[in-house]
């Protein structure tokens, strides 16, 4: 069995206080998840947060940038790095973190809820 990225857990562990943390793999790094819901990812041992129109400023202010998938292609996704001084004070961790989750709950209702497939005669 593989062992676990320690820098994996060290974000789990600083955002344990929130709920119940995990993180998954997830191509070639790790989503973190908080109580079931995608609020931050983990790419080459950096810690993004999600962010939207109300919390990107606050990480534009601080010139903290966002995740570019392909760091060759200006393709940016709702995730942002937060400063460094978080991962040194859980604290400022959960600052920083508590408005993640609660983007990532807005995004999460946003989505359209799937339609479900009209019943047929064979069905039940």
């Amino acid at each position: 069995m593989p062992r676990r990225d320690e820098f994996a857990d060290l974000v789990c562990e600083l955002l344990s206080p929130m709920g119940e943390v995990r993180a998954r793999r997830m191509f070639g790094g790790y989503g973190v998840y908080c109580d079931g819901v995608m609020m931050a990812l983990i790419a080459d041992e950096v810690l993004y947060l999600r962010t939207d129109e109300r919390t990107r400023t606050a990480y534009e202010a601080e010139g903290l940038p966002p995740f570019r998938p392909f760091p060759d292609k200006p393709m940016t996704m709702p995730y942002h790095r937060p400063p460094d001084s978080v991962l040194d004070d859980g604290e400022d961790m959960l600052a920083w973190a508590r408005p993640a989750l609660e983007a990532a709950l807005r995004a999460q209702a946003a989505k359209k809820p799937k339609k479900r497939r009209a019943a047929t005669a064979g069905d039940n």
